[in-house]
């Protein structure tokens, strides 16, 4: 492995160490390196903390080196005052000669700016190491960016016949398809991704929190569809507990302590106006978690980045069909018990 490409991998690592407690910022891992050795690193702290480049300087022991060394960061320095001040204008003060930076900041205040600061001080700066890799780590902050909309995830579970439900439930809880530990797992990715939909039928038929209360960390927002204004108080969701958005067509609805009412047209591709409204409210990632008809809306609509399955070890014979698949890049296939968990990457 050429030299560059073995440090900026070691970014890469670190930068996964930090991926979902930076959102709705990007995980940056930074290595600095002196005469072919390690002296400092870092990674993004919490978001409104440090970011990669200052913990990597701050871990210098002997800071008279840094003149002499070289950082490597999978992702542009920033360039610009935001919670914290320019990392860029850190390593100019402390005279680092050369930066290798994996990929380009795709974030209007930064995208260049970072390193033309870089280059109008003199330091040499090398571009584009192991750029797909870099992007990979941080595809929700490039979605977002790139194609002004959230990182789109599909979550269903499914029967090994691949039925999604019962035609008929005694009940306003879940039907569990997947066992203890998927269902867990499903509140460890609430921690982890900045939003949660789901459409009417499934506030009415299961009553869902969307909280993460079987996972240590913070609840995602809550948002659900609701185009008449039917779900009322008695649903967990309406709940007020975590920030929760309804999206409706019912313009009489009036936003509370509790719910943020906000409007679109279900005469028109709702998916994609769920879209803009998520990107308008800043919500880097959304995990679309049911029912069958907004799973299949997204997918017609060509609107997802990846979805994660869980086939249960059950037959229904007959119920609500699981969403269809026309299109799709790639699968990886995790088994937790007697569940397959399918992960499915869109082209």
């Amino acid at each position: 492995m050429e030299k560059h490409e073995y440090y900026i991998s070691r970014c890469i690592l670190l930068a996964k160490k930090g991926i979902f407690t930076a959102l709705p910022n990007p995980s940056v891992g930074a290595v600095i390196v002196y005469n072919n050795k390690v002296i400092g690193e870092g990674y993004t702290s919490a978001y409104g903390g440090a970011h990669a480049e200052v913990n990597a300087i701050n871990s210098v022991r002997n800071k008279d080196l840094l003149s002499k060394s070289t950082l490597y960061v999978s992702l542009e320095p920033c360039s610009h005052f935001g919670k914290t001040p320019p990392c860029t204008d850190l390593i100019i003060e402390r005279k680092i000669p050369k930066v290798v930076i994996g990929t380009i900041d795709p974030f209007a205040k930064v995208c260049g700016n970072g390193i033309k600061k870089l280059k109008d001080n003199n330091i040499e700066v090398i571009i584009g190491v192991l750029e797909k890799e870099c992007q990979e780590v941080n595809k929700r902050f490039f979605t977002f960016h790139e194609k002004k909309r959230p990182y789109i995830i599909l979550k269903w579970a499914q029967t090994l016949d691949n039925f999604i439900a019962p035609l008929h439930k005694d009940s306003h809880r879940p039907f569990w398809i997947s066992n203890t530990i998927s269902q867990q797992t499903v509140h460890q990715w609430r921690t982890e991704e900045m939003s949660f939909l789901v459409g009417t039928q499934t506030v009415k038929d299961d009553n869902p929190s969307l909280t993460a209360r079987k996972w240590f960390g913070r609840n995602p927002t809550r948002i659900y569809i609701d185009k008449q204004g039917s779900i009322d108080s008695n649903h967990a969701i309406t709940s007020g507990e975590v920030k929760t958005i309804c999206i409706t067509a019912n313009k009489t609805l009036q936003s509370t302590n509790e719910v943020t009412y906000i409007f679109a047209d279900f005469n028109k591709n709702l998916p994609l106006q769920i879209a803009e409204i998520l990107y308008e409210q800043k919500m880097i990632s959304v995990v679309i978690e049911g029912g069958a008809t907004t799973l299949q809306h997204f997918i017609d609509a060509n609107l997802w980045d990846e979805a994660r399955i869980f086939i249960g070890n059950t037959l229904l014979h007959e119920g609500k069909k699981a969403p269809i698949f026309s299109n799709f890049q790639s699968i990886e296939t995790k088994t937790i018990l007697d569940n397959q968990l399918q992960i499915i990457k869109a082209k």
